[in-house]
């Protein structure tokens, strides 16, 4: 046993965090280049908070918010906590108001399961919401993840430019460090990225349905997690711009020092056609769904 998530010891520390740490982010994950969008002919500027772009829903995006707890389950068979949040009309620029759940259910079999959902309650708007916990299978305070093994079922990647925000391309991952169809170690070719993996990957055979996007494992451990999602995209993040940060029990996280794996649709959908669509329409409901299995392996 272990404790394999980044974290703070206190609620301020994480009203403090700059770095998203183990948090739900939204109402889009991820980033929206120029801050800005077009939805049904209408022009849509929202509050850019990395440069002029937008990262993971604005500077009081909802990994800022306080949400309400709906119901939590202690004991029994499925333990369980659902986090609720109305996100208003013009909300960091988004159009429409937005009723958001996150349910968090641990099953029998070490299987945490995280359920998405959101309804548009009177404009259409787009929604892409992301968990954005930091792993480290070998204990939060075991230092770097470079040696921790990792798969990603996918051929392809959505390509960036300087800022981070895809050119709506799609690219082979054959011949590139960003190939991990077979298992790799972060660190076998990271060296060949300016500061390390921060690239959205598109899920072999993805159709709305679970399938499974990544196993994470841990050689020194044996500790292994296997990720399942419905979502077209995962976002594997090597923590690059970790630094100086003061965790639980006082560790200090650095650079490298934990993984992200974020089920997503692709980043900057809303300004690629291309790119399956992130609205959600009244009446229709947005829903997510990942899995995060954890077992041994000698």
């Amino acid at each position: 046993m272990g404790d394999i998530v980044l974290g703070y010891d206190s609620v301020n520390d994480y009203k403090n965090d700059t770095s998203y740490i183990d948090s739900v982010v939204g109402r889009v994950a991820n980033r929206i280049g120029g801050a800005q969008f077009t939805l049904n002919g209408a022009h849509y500027k929202l509050i850019p908070n990395e440069g002029k772009n937008m990262l993971h829903g604005g500077p009081v995006g909802f990994s800022d918010v306080v949400w309400k707890v709906n119901k939590y389950k202690k004991d029994g068979y499925a333990p369980s906590i659902v986090f609720a949040y109305d996100s208003y009309d013009g909300e960091e620029g988004f159009p429409g108001a937005l009723r958001v759940t996150v349910t968090y259910t641990l099953y029998p079999g070490n299987r945490l399961t995280v359920r998405m959902k959101a309804k548009a309650l009177n404009k259409a708007t787009p929604v892409n919401l992301a968990q954005h916990t930091y792993w480290n299978l070998g204990n939060h305070n075991s230092g770097d993840i470079l040696s921790e093994q990792v798969q990603i079922f996918a051929s392809h990647y959505t390509p960036v430019d300087s800022q981070l925000i895809p050119t709506g391309k799609f690219a082979t991952v054959k011949g590139t460090p960003y190939d991990f169809l077979k298992p790799h170690t972060v660190g076998s070719r990271i060296n060949k990225l300016e500061n390390g993996y921060d690239i959205n990957y598109v899920i072999d055979g993805a159709d709305g349905k679970l399938k499974k996007a990544a196993v994470v494992k841990d050689k020194k451990s044996g500790r292994v997690m296997e990720l399942f999602t419905n979502q077209a995209g995962v976002q594997f993040y090597t923590a690059n711009f970790l630094k100086d940060v003061r965790g639980k029990g006082g560790y200090v996280y650095e650079s490298h020092g934990a993984l992200c794996l974020e089920t997503q649709a692709f980043p900057d959908s809303v300004n690629h056609p291309n790119f399956p669509s992130v609205i959600v329409y009244p009446g229709k409901e947005y829903k997510h769904v990942m899995v995060f299995k954890f077992s041994f392996s000698s």
